[in-house]
């Protein structure tokens, strides 16, 4: 069976549920690192009161006994603390009360779900739309990406992610070892190596905010440790690259993705983009450099997965953009539904989950069997086959 997830829940409802299919048995799942997952998406310089507010934690309610995965769906609830100030307006059972009481929206954001939505699905009260189309739900995906983690960890991947721009602010490269890149973005503020550079993105994002307005940047994913032939070049759905893509631009607010140099590529030569096979007895094939980010034919040649994807400003501004009201038609200024300036560093958190997940979904679908001791045989069958290539 394929790994698969599905959620559920409101960004001012009660909890936010992701329930995951297809995870083995014995998968020993460490529950603070799961949550410490949570409580990196709610940082970063930027962010608004809500993370004051809400203090993530995942609680598992099914599909684990003892610390270990037993098989069967494994179901995690995000508890929304904010819930006690919206019960009467999110109440799912009918009450009495106004249009102005329930908190009735009709008066669409641009950039957001909310006309589009409420167009498609025939909803006259916006807030319909916005509760779930809200950024709120990444907290699901970033706990069943904390799990999927934990799966490639016990096969030796390591992920880390960095932010690289925000707005007109770009991080110097770097080529940290991935374990003291983990280590200093973790210690940074907006997600970067270089403290000057940090400096300067938090004076930027003060500057955004006092002029009422928002801005995003790009983020990057690195992921270390994976074997070659992840994916496949037979079908254009089974090709990981394809997939994670798909999965990085259906995050919120994420408008463009490129693996390796990207659109970069676009304005060199073929001896300046592709990557040459090299192959040394201790180590195998590898490649001289890693300008295709790890892939090649839409699988995993065994160099490092760098995944970047851009992140839009955020859409609520406080010097609000013009829109039409849906019941009257007349023109006015879009409302606030929240403050955030800048959530690049969240959303770089994001990012890493997101792309785990991916890359977990096809490592059990290379590797895959009912229990972690068989999937640990079918992986290590798999690295002596290809040692002796």
């Amino acid at each position: 069976m394929s790994l698969r997830y599905l959620t559920a829940g409101e960004t001012h409802g009660p909890q936010l549920t992701a329930i995951i299919e297809g995870l083995p048995s014995n998968l020993t799942l460490n529950f603070e690192e799961l949550n410490f997952q949570l409580q990196r998406r709610q940082k970063g310089y930027g962010r608004g009161r809500r993370m004051q507010i809400e203090k993530d934690t995942a609680e598992i309610v099914g599909g684990v006994r003892h610390g270990n995965t037993t098989g069967a769906p494994v179901a995690l609830v995000v508890e929304n603390k904010d819930w006690t100030h919206w019960k009467n307006i999110m109440n799912i059972e009918p009450i009495p009360g106004s249009d102005e009481e329930k908190r009735r929206v009709n008066r669409p954001r641009p950039g957001h779900a909310d006309l589009n939505g409420g167009l498609k699905y025939n909803l006259t009260d916006l807030r319909n739309v916005l509760e779930r189309s809200s950024a709120r739900e990444t907290a699901a995906r970033v706990a069943v990406g904390a799990v999927a983690r934990q799966l490639l960890a016990a096969f030796g991947v390591k992920i880390a992610g960095q932010v690289i721009r925000i707005g007109e602010i770009e991080a110097p490269a770097n080529d940290l070892p991935i374990d003291e890149l983990i280590e200093q973005t973790e210690a940074s503020s907006v997600r970067v190596v270089d403290k000057e550079t940090e400096q300067k993105m938090e004076a930027y994002i003060d500057k955004i905010k006092e002029e009422g307005d928002s801005i995003g940047g790009i983020v990057e994913c690195i992921v270390e440790g994976l074997p070659v032939g992840l994916g496949s070049y037979v079908q254009y759905d089974r090709k990981l690259d394809s997939a994670i893509a798909g999965a990085v631009m259906s995050i919120n607010a994420f408008k463009g993705v490129e693996i390796g140099i990207g659109f970069e590529a676009g304005k060199l030569r073929g001896s300046q983009v592709h990557d040459e096979i090299m192959y040394e007895a201790s180590r195998g094939y590898y490649r001289a450099s890693n300008r295709l980010g790890g892939f090649e034919g839409g699988m995993t040649n065994g160099m490092p997965v760098v995944v970047r994807g851009v992140m839009k400003p955020i859409p609520t501004l406080y010097k609000p953009l013009q829109s039409v009201d849906i019941d009257t038609k007349e023109p006015f200024t879009a409302q606030v539904e929240r403050s955030d300036a800048c959530a690049v560093p969240a959303a770089c958190v994001v990012l890493e989950n997101v792309v785990a997940w991916e890359i977990a979904k096809a490592f059990l679908d290379k590797f895959g069997g009912d229990s972690i001791e068989e999937i640990r045989a079918n992986y290590n069958s798999y690295q002596a086959q290809l040692e002796s290539y």
